[in-house]
């Protein structure tokens, strides 16, 4: 994958503000009811979903390998060890279950997506 050099700033940049906002809301104390369930499920799979779309366009050099998604586990690992601490927070292997079905739905759907632009455009 190649991009020009401010496309992969602003992918960069808003990666940057993903990792943030993903961890903001995280941590924050809820002013409401956790959703629970598979609507909470639900949302990490988008949220990792988004992280590794960022992540791959960010760094198109590097194909889209544990290279980038050990990274993206860790910060999901990181996320639910910093909840454990926190007293309105809960710790769940759920979660990261969650958080690399996101990541490998993006591998899975990029793939496809792909293979599916090459047949259609490459045709002679």
């Amino acid at each position: 994958m190649n991009g020009s050099r401010s496309s992969i700033i602003v992918f960069r940049i808003s990666l940057a503000a993903a990792v943030a906002g993903i961890l903001i809301l995280a941590t924050t104390p809820l002013q409401y009811p956790v959703v629970s369930g598979i609507n909470d499920k639900l949302n990490h799979i988008f949220a990792f979903f988004i992280l590794a779309l960022l992540a791959d366009f960010s760094f198109p050099v590097r194909k889209f390998s544990l290279c980038i998604i050990l990274p993206l586990l860790g910060y999901g690992i990181a996320i639910e060890v910093i909840q454990y601490f926190l007293p309105y927070r809960m710790f769940s292997l759920y979660d990261v279950a969650a958080d690399a079905m996101g990541i490998g739905l993006y591998k899975i759907s990029f793939s496809l997506l792909k293979k599916s632009a090459d047949a259609i455009f490459n045709k002679k």
